[in-house]
């Protein structure tokens, strides 16, 4: 974050000030335990602690001032109506504080401040993940731990960067048309990558056109003459060429684009090895990440990096060197003798089907086990599309499938109406027991589902992680 007074912060916010105007804020938190000094703390209500009663807490343990919209309850707790920045949406107001953060950056910070955004229904974070590696030869990079996609976690991210920041790279991600075009309004992105539109949050937006309307707002809400990144094997991707404004770069599994991939083969441990293209030039890549799938989301990185400037060969180096860089995501470990593989951060259609797919290539041989919970916000959609997966699975070579949570019935009979040894649990701690009679070395178990589905306490656990 660049200091700045708390004046300026609450004129960033449109916030009323009581006092110490000339305070300096040298960062921004929603966590009292990470306070050390010189923080303002965004007391954000959450599910299970109102962030408002935890302000004099903040004040005692070294915030300059507290950003509320209840002032009575942050009083109430200890804190002086003094240090409070008062408004009346506090998410909105972090927002407007990025923001602001983010257009002093780029007036007095450094002159290649670029800020590169993905999104797509699948392989955000990946992407994401591989773009940080890739662009840290550019200088100072800032990108998010995990997935900090939302109004909440992308401000957070944006406020990370200071007068230094080279690169911002973001992720931004959306279950409702307008939410995209809202993040964009706090970083307009320098480069906006779009990598595929599928099946995910169906039941919140009605239908894939709109999924692809929400996607597509990051397009419109880039920088003008910003760089469009496409993926060519998506229809509904490459029709958002209308909405650029500047130079567009496509890229493909299958060829036919500015980038794109040949040869592509996997090898027994789920690792893709392919041929990069670009122009006359072409590299060999062999990914460290498991699953054929990950080809598009390391193409689509390839991409951004090439067109800010970044050679092949340091692309195909880097895309062969790097590995998972967060948690939950096609995660591959041999804990006692058991191969698990953790995908367990989040699921649609799509992501469930890529990720039977590497439970088939790494568990050849061996048996094959597929831990899977529930996929969320498929609406209507749902139980036709848990059913499908039963066909997947077969088709994987799964020897059992534990179904994980009441979400699953409708793939639990459709799995058995094909043959598959199915064992219903009905919560995660209940599979966990089931995990621990039937788990035997040299198995191979894939562990996925919606992050609201809680399976990722299986995957933790099986890691060693605990419960």
């Amino acid at each position: 974050m660049i200091p700045v007074t708390l004046a300026q912060l609450a004129q960033d916010c449109m916030g009323d000030l009581g006092g110490h105007a000339e305070a300096l804020v040298t960062d921004i938190s929603t966590d009292t335990r990470s306070l050390s000094g010189g923080e303002l703390f965004v007391a954000i209500r959450g599910e299970r602690v109102d962030g408002a009663s935890l302000a004099g807490q903040a004040i005692r343990a070294g915030a300059v001032g507290v950003l509320t919209s209840d002032p009575e309850t942050a009083v109430a707790s200890g804190a002086p109506a003094d240090r409070l920045v008062v408004v009346p949406d506090v998410v909105q107001a972090l927002g407007a504080v990025a923001r602001g953060n983010l257009k002093r950056a780029r007036s007095y910070g450094n002159p290649d401040l670029t800020v590169v955004a993905v999104t797509g229904s699948v392989g955000k974070t990946t992407t994401k993940d591989l773009l940080a590696a890739i662009l840290a030869e550019r200088g100072s990079i800032i990108a998010p731990p995990g997935s900090f996609n939302n109004e909440i976690g992308l401000p957070m991210t944006v406020l990370r960067a200071d007068a230094n920041t080279a690169t911002l790279v973001l992720e931004m991600g959306a279950d409702h048309i307008g939410n995209i075009e809202y993040l964009t309004s706090i970083a307009s992105p320098d480069v906006a990558a779009v990598l595929i539109v599928a099946r995910a949050h169906l039941g919140e937006f009605g239908g894939i056109e709109n999924v692809a309307r929400a996607k597509s707002e990051i397009i419109v809400g880039s920088r003008p003459g910003a760089i469009a990144v496409l993926n060519a094997d998506d229809a509904r991707v490459t029709a958002m060429r209308s909405l650029a404004t500047g130079p567009v770069v496509t890229f493909s599994a299958v060829g036919n684009a500015d980038v794109f991939a040949s040869d592509i083969t996997t090898d027994a441990a789920g690792h893709a090895s392919f041929v990069l293209h670009h122009g006359q030039e072409s590299l060999p890549v062999t990914l460290q990440l498991v699953g054929v799938h990950h080809v598009s989301n390391a193409l689509a990185a390839a991409s951004v990096a090439i067109a800010l400037g970044t050679s092949l060969r340091h692309v195909a180096g880097v895309l062969s060197s790097s590995g998972p860089a967060s948690p939950h995501r096609m995660d591959v470990r041999v804990v006692d003798g058991v191969t698990i593989i953790d995908d367990s951060y989040n699921a649609n259609p799509d992501s469930m089907r890529a990720g039977l797919a590497g439970l088939g290539h790494v568990g050849l041989g061996h048996r094959k086990i597929a831990v899977l919970g529930e996929m969320l916000e498929l609406g209507d959609a749902s139980a036709a599309e848990h059913a499908a997966l039963a066909s997947v699975a077969k088709e994987a070579g799964v020897d059992i499938l534990v179904c994980v949570g009441s979400g699953t019935r409708a793939l639990s009979a459709s799995a058995i109406a094909e043959g598959l040894n199915v064992i219903n649990a009905e919560n995660p701690d209940s599979a966990l027991v089931v995990l621990s009679k039937t788990l035997e070395p040299g198995d191979a178990v894939l562990v996925k589902g919606s992050n609201g589905s809680g399976v990722w306490r299986i995957a933790d656990a099986l890691n060693g992680k605990g419960k």
